[in-house]
């Protein structure tokens, strides 16, 4: 077992998921300036979240039912047991890409070959972060394991998406470590990516990363990123993933100044947020979130947060295990 209380970190990395995916919903590809407009400032949040969540929520059930090991293989068909999940009342809140995908795997393509074709997005970097959680304080394990199950949605000239979903499962993993620090975050995020594949991703994060640092301001850093980083899709993670480790840097740690920054922040605003809010939920735990949060995303999830968290945290500890076991 685990000598903290991994629970309480599992399930402040899924309500920060969650409460970020629906802080974000009402500003989703908005630009900054129609957010301030229409919106004013947002920081609270209803309903349960998008595609986002179910995303996760398909990919933590893998991760379940293969005692932490789940592939890419483990994560499609989950997508065609529930494919009603996919194709129900939130139908129009998913990815192109990922309803192409579902629909190729419920005729008969493989899985690896599946992503053929797939536009840039963060639909694997967006449902990563149960990945940190089973390889808590492993993040070159979460790196890895996220690389590959990131082939479903995203292969060949995309595959730097796959590079996106690893940065946020190993930065997930680092916040889910007993004494985890922001700083050690943010540099997790990038040390486990293949350093020449993987180029691309590492320095638009750094570069990300450091315009946080010489901004030291919210706005600043929005206004100058939207100019450097913007990509023609707004969901390409070359545009969401830098964003979501510079404004956990921002925000120091703090999910609910984060999941307001990716909400306020323009384009694929819930993506953004829910991430940072994944990624810093799993720094704080509980104590980062607002009773009044707690109590609501309690009523208002599909899922209950707390078994969960529980559940995943449990297989973390089954999967330590075994692998001490084999190693030993």
């Amino acid at each position: 077992m685990y000598d903290y209380d991994l629970v309480d970190r599992a399930f402040g990395c899924l309500a920060g998921g969650v409460i970020g995916d629906a802080m974000g919903t009402p500003t989703e590809n908005l630009e900054p300036d129609e957010i301030d407009r229409q919106h004013g400032w947002v920081d609270d949040f209803e309903g349960d979240g998008t595609d986002d969540s179910i995303m996760k929520y398909l990919l933590a059930d893998a991760l379940v039912r293969t005692d932490g090991y789940a592939n890419a293989d483990d994560w499609a068909a989950e997508w065609v047991r529930n494919y009603g999940e996919i194709f129900g009342t939130k139908v129009g809140r998913f990815f192109q890409s990922v309803l192409h995908t579902a629909e190729k795997l419920r005729f008969g393509y493989l899985p690896r070959e599946s992503a053929r074709g797939n536009m840039p997005s963060s639909s694997s970097a967006m449902a990563i972060a149960p990945v940190g959680i089973v390889n808590a304080g492993n993040p070159r394990a979460a790196a890895t394991q996220a690389q590959e199950i990131a082939s479903l949605v995203h292969i060949a000239d995309v595959a730097f998406c796959q590079d996106g979903a690893a940065a946020v499962a190993a930065a997930t993993a680092e916040a889910c470590r007993e004494g985890a620090t922001v700083e050690g975050v943010i540099g997790a995020s990038t040390r486990y990516l293949k350093s020449w594949s993987g180029r691309d991703m590492i320095d638009r994060i750094n570069g990300a990363v450091a315009l946080a640092r010489e901004t030291q301001d919210f706005v600043a850093f929005r206004s100058e990123y939207h100019r450097r980083y913007r990509q023609s899709i707004p969901c390409d993670s070359r545009e969401t993933i830098p964003a979501t480790i510079a404004l956990t840097l921002l925000a120091q740690g703090d999910p609910a100044r984060v999941m307001a920054y990716g909400a306020n922040f323009g384009r694929d605003t819930d993506t953004i947020a829910s991430m940072a809010g994944a990624i810093c939920g799993a720094l704080s735990g509980r104590r980062g979130f607002r009773q009044e949060w707690i109590v609501k995303l309690a009523r208002n999830s599909s899922r209950d947060q707390d078994q969960l968290a529980a559940t995943l945290a449990a297989t973390a500890a089954k999967k330590r295990t075994a692998e001490r076991v084999a190693w030993s």
